[in-house]
């Protein structure tokens, strides 16, 4: 009798999990699932606290669905990715495993690990690897010539010509184990890593819930999406980035939502159609990192910006982080983020582009303490969001492109709805006037407990742009002197 092995990562669900699919394809065979916590190396990716909990609280879960299905989970918790390579070859040799399974995972140090467990095992367990995080694999959206596209809007063309190609259904829940299987019992999983309560109103626990939420948006709201997805005050969008970070739902199971709710065709419908183009963006993110491991540490993707000259400021970076800039849709969306753990994708283009492009701070410290706070942290969305707004990245926004906060406020938080709920001390300002409420108290010799602005927006914007066009400047000398 054979003996698979299914390793869970970033996949915590038994509906439409294709390792684990594949590993109970032959009905005798012994399957067992293995989840690896790796704190120290977690603390390295700046996870959140908050995400740790909605892991924990997901992976017990998943525990107790596989139970369901006679499908024992074994736990372990090590310091890094080195040491779980080294515990999983010797969990292989103990529990004699034939083969192993597990869903890719794209960011280079992950990368590296399962290359180096496979080299380590490639005489003793068959190792099979799924793209199971994507809607389409890496190689199957390239360019004539086999180069990763740079652009999104032509990857978005040749995807969706690729995409009726493919077969995305959704793979049920394996059938109960009909071998005899060990006795299982749930252990008691914790991890050494801090965490956070988070809102189980906002993101519930589990499998169902998740597609109870998915179901409800594709049904109710994506045909408002393409309106509602910017206004931050209203609920306009799906809310499953939590779900789709973790793997506790698959980019298939949400298209395949999509299609049922629209299926005279969904490019026949605007709000459908943009939000399957969000997780087509979410693919193109992915197949980057992919394609450009470099993205995964810190790089940036236009060579010439690693010359701008950022402003080093700890005093100016922590009211950021605070939301205590005198900007108040950039100060409302920092606290959303700080006391949920989650911010709407609109303000995390508007809080981005102020840090890099008003206060001039390097995108990097951004995209860090993006993840330290966010329940859906996920590398390759933050980092191309980031990297889009400080106009370092692929298709990224031109660096003279630059946001107006108070502007942005104007048009997508009009009458100030967002700004006063998250911003109580502005309760007294006016609506007309809730964008710039030190004008309006300077005005009426109104006392405010808000900060004045950090910085003036316009004089930012010409050292934006001064430091951006130096910074090219200083690439196209070096590469003409290199060139000599």
């Amino acid at each position: 009798m054979p003996t698979h092995l299914v390793w869970l990562r970033h996949d915590l669900r038994v509906t439409d999990n294709r390792a684990l699919n594949a590993a109970c394809q032959h009905s005798q065979a012994k399957v067992l699932v293995v989840f690896i916590a790796t704190p120290i190396q977690w603390k390295t990716h700046h996870m959140a606290p908050r995400q740790a909990a909605f892991l924990l609280a997901h992976l017990k879960a998943v525990q107790a669905r596989l139970m369901e299905l006679d499908i024992p989970l074994h736990y372990h918790e090590c310091d890094d990715f080195q040491d779980a390579v080294k515990w999983l070859i010797n969990f292989c040799n103990h529990h004699k495993v034939d083969k192993l399974f597990y869903n890719y995972q794209y960011e280079i140090n992950e990368s590296r690990r399962d290359h180096a467990l496979e080299k380590k095992l490639r005489h003793q367990v068959i190792c099979q690897g799924f793209h199971d995080a994507v809607l389409l694999p890496p190689e199957k959206v390239l360019k004539d010539n086999g180069q990763m596209y740079q652009v999104f809007t032509p990857f978005r063309h040749a995807f969706l010509k690729q995409l009726p190609l493919s077969n995305l259904s959704s793979i049920p829940v394996p059938k109960k184990r009909d071998a005899p299987q060990m006795r299982i019992s749930l252990t008691d999983l914790s991890f050494d890593y801090p965490l956070l309560d988070f809102d189980t109103k906002l993101f519930p626990i589990g499998e169902a819930a998740a597609q109870k939420q998915l179901t409800r948006f594709c049904d109710a709201k994506v045909s408002a999406y393409h309106n509602a997805r910017n206004i931050p005050a209203i609920t306009g969008t799906s809310g499953l980035s939590p779900y789709l970070t973790l793997g506790i739902l698959s980019p298939r199971q949400c298209l395949g939502c999509l299609r049922d709710a629209f299926p005279e065709g969904i490019v026949n419908h605007k709000g459908a159609f943009d939000w399957l183009n969000e997780l087509i963006w979410r693919d193109f993110y992915r197949h980057l990192l992919m394609a450009y491991p470099r993205l995964s540490q810190g790089h940036p993707f236009i060579g010439w910006t690693k010359f701008v000259k950022w402003h080093h400021s700890d005093n100016l970076f922590k009211k950021w982080q605070q939301g205590r800039t005198g900007y108040p849709i950039v100060d409302a969306a920092m606290r959303q983020l700080n006391t949920t753990g989650w911010m709407h994708n609109r303000l995390r283009m508007i809080t981005a582009s102020f840090l890099v492009k008003d206060l001039l701070i390097d995108w990097c410290l951004g995209e860090q303490y993006f993840m330290s706070q966010l329940l859906d942290g996920d590398l390759a969305a933050n980092n191309g969001g980031w990297q889009w707004a400080a106009s370092t990245g692929t298709d990224a926004v031109p660096y003279f492109r630059i946001f107006n906060p108070n502007t942005q406020g104007k048009r997508f938080d009009p009458k100030g709805e967002f700004i006063r709920h998250w911003l109580p001390e502005l309760s007294a300002v006016p609506e007309s006037e809730i964008h710039q409420p030190e004008s309006w108290a300077g005005k009426n010799q109104k006392n405010v407990d808000y900060p004045s602005p950090v910085v003036d927006h316009k004089q930012a914007r010409q050292a934006t742009l001064s430091a951006f066009i130096a910074a090219k400047n200083l690439s196209e000398e070096m590469e003409r002197n290199h060139a000599q």
